[in-house]
This record gives structure tokens, sequence and C-alpha cells, in this order.
């Protein structure tokens, strides 16, 4: 299976330019399309989104990563095995979340260049070439060389940001919920507002905001039946935090 997660436009024309290199290189492997429409350049949200989206997929599972607005520059392709899994994409931090929270993990450098190699457009040219081997095989090995780790790296921590917003207007953050009491009564301080927690929509009235454990065990910022984005003008990279009943206002 190779899964794409790029920022590349799900209505754009550089999506089906690297279905076709897939399906030349790895004929009859399935492909899925996870993300397509990552917020352009995002790499540090799209890194931490990475990493909750794909626990959710099989070991072995090859991920074609792609948000990398340094295309063509010194930063390196690299291809990390993470718990099983592998990904491949840009050296800049996009792989480094996942990597970083690994029990297990190996990373190489891709030294390998087709015949002709865009400057701009590595995913093509570069990155779906490499899955390909990598998941229908020979494993490329002659062409990667193996190193003690990723040269970007944004380390293991939760991103108190907003790293997503989906069509309805929920705003996905980096914070992790499983290490917050949401029944202890812990607000979400958000766009200078205080939102508390709920279990799901249907706990709320139509229209109220709130915040909750998503299904990837993300804490989300939501509103049932109305756009929490809209509401607040919520952004991919707004900073959010966690209040303790009983603190005092952020700063």
């Amino acid at each position: 299976m190779i899964v794409l997660y790029t920022d590349f436009g799900s209505t754009d024309i550089y999506v089906g330019q690297v279905k076709g290199v897939l399906a030349e290189w790895a004929p009859g492997v399935a492909v899925v399309d996870l993300a397509h429409d990552l917020p352009p350049f995002g790499v540090r949200p799209a890194a931490h989104l990475l990493d909750a989206l794909a626990r959710r997929f099989p070991a072995d599972a090859v991920f074609c990563c792609v948000v990398d607005p340094g295309v063509g520059g010194p930063r390196r392709g690299a291809v990390l095995e993470a718990d099983g899994r592998w990904y491949v994409g840009p050296d800049n931090g996009l792989l480094s979340v996942v990597g970083a929270r690994s029990a297990l993990r190996r990373t190489f450098r891709i030294d390998w260049r087709p015949a002709h190699l865009s400057n701009s457009f590595h995913g093509r040219d570069l990155f779906a070439p490499m899955c390909a081997w990598i998941a229908a095989g020979p494993f490329p090995a002659d062409k990667l060389v193996p190193t003690d780790g990723l040269d970007v790296q944004f380390g293991p921590d939760d991103s108190p940001t907003i790293i997503h917003i989906d069509h309805y207007g929920n705003a996905l953050t980096g914070l992790r919920a499983g290490a917050i009491d949401a029944e202890a009564g812990s607000a979400l301080e958000v766009a200078g507002r205080r939102l508390m927690p709920a279990r799901v929509f249907a706990d709320v009235p139509p229209g109220a905001l709130f915040w909750y454990e998503n299904s990837l065990g993300l804490v989300e910022v939501a509103a049932r039946e109305g756009s929490a984005r809209a509401s607040l003008g919520l952004v991919v990279g707004m900073p959010v935090r966690m209040v303790r009943p009983g603190e005092g206002a952020g700063p």
C-alpha cells in the first residue's frame, strides 16, 4: 500500500502525475489518497498531523509525503522506517515527528537520481519511484545511504497550535488529548476565548463551541452544527493553550 500525503491540491494537475509514476513502477499496488489539501508550505503542522494519521495504517504501508517549499534547494531526500511503516519525502522536518515518537526507526538519504529530474517536482521524479520500489520490491538498498538520523528534527513534543481545519470548520490541534483531564474541566484557550470540554457533539446545544478528544486522539475545537473556524476566525498555526480550573488568563 502506498499512501499519498501532500499539499498538491486535490483539483490540481500534480497528484495525477504522481499516480502515473506509481502505476508504472508499482503496478497492482493499492494507492490511498490520505490528504492533498494540506496548507501549502505548512511543514510543521503537516508533520504533527502525519503522526496522528499514520498510526491507523498497517505495517509496511509506504507514505509518499510531500510538503516541500525548499524543493530544488539544499535539503535532502529521506527515507524513514518507523515502527514498521515507511515514509519517503524531503528532509525538512516533515517526517521528523513520526520518527521522534517511534520506538524503532531507521533513516536513509536518497542518493539516487533519475535520468530526468525536474528541479521543482521531486514528488513525481524522486519520491514516487522510491515509494514504488519500497512497496513493490526489490528494496532499493543501492539507491540509499543509511544515516544516523534526519537532518531537520522538530522533536516529539506536542504542538500547541491548530494544525488542520476540516471542511466543517472544526480545528484539529497538535495536542494529544490523552495527557489532558477533560473530566476535571480543563478549558482550551483559543482566539481569546475559553472553551469547555464535551464528550461528543450531541452533548452540547446547536451552535455551541467546545473542545473534545477526536477520533485521532487529538484535542479538537468544534461547534455543533456550525463552524468553529467561522465563529472564532481560526487559521492553521494559531496558538492554543490548555487552562486548568482556577488558572488565570494567559498573557
